[in-house]
């Protein structure tokens, strides 16, 4: 696993995501890699049958994040999930989009006072060609998703993790800042299950569509 602090990138903000004078807290940006071949571990799947290898249609993992802060990793039907801190997801797992899909190889955390509050994850969209119904890379979108990071039991919580918002890529030229905006003003104080995500900023028609989208 690589892990990197923003240099020179941290920034203090005030409660409202905005810049401020005395600053409360100090907000930073570290990096993990996701690298699923080396930094995860996968479910095993000694004992299955090939049929039932087959109707799962994907695995799932947990991965290297930063320190008390796993990664977990799951793959469906050509279709992936990601989530952050706590436990792994029992059952349904957090956001995803109806199309088929892969996720960036960089995690950016969101750190206050030392401890991650959200992520930042570009989603390669592949949709398909409206002419002949196959994903083309053409048609390929970009989506960075903030998701808010569950907190270890030992720090006050068991708060779940899942998307807070969303930003096309493709649609805004100044779309990792952006992300970072929200992440800052949304994620800490987002409730999983209660408040609901939306994109923000511009949105094109290449942007999928995520599986808890507020409309």
């Amino acid at each position: 696993m690589k892990l990197v602090a923003l240099a020179g990138c941290a920034v203090f903000f005030s409660l409202a995501g905005g810049l401020a004078g005395p600053a409360k807290a100090q907000i930073a940006s570290f990096y993990s890699e996701l690298d699923t071949g080396k930094d995860c571990a996968f479910d095993p799947l000694e004992g299955l049958s090939e049929q039932e290898k087959d109707e799962l249609l994907g695995n799932t993992a947990v991965c290297e994040g930063l320190p008390n802060y796993p990664v977990y990793f799951a793959e469906s039907d050509l279709r992936q999930f990601v989530a952050y801190g706590g436990e792994k997801p029992e059952g349904a797992w957090p956001g995803g989009f109806g199309q088929f899909n892969h996720v960036g190889a960089t995690i950016e955390w969101r750190t206050k006072g030392g401890r991650p509050f959200a992520t930042i994850l570009r989603w390669f969209i592949e949709n398909a060609n409206p002419q002949t119904g196959s994903p083309e890379a053409a048609f390929t979108g970009q989506v960075l998703v903030i998701s808010t990071v569950a907190q270890p039991s030992a720090a006050g919580g068991s708060k779940k993790s899942c998307p807070a918002g969303y930003v096309d890529t493709k649609s805004n030229a100044d779309a990792n800042d952006l992300a970072r905006e929200v992440a800052d003003a949304i994620a800490a104080e987002f409730v999983c299950g209660i408040d609901r995500p939306r994109f923000h900023g511009k949105r094109g028609p290449l942007s999928g569509d995520p599986q808890d989208l507020l409309e």
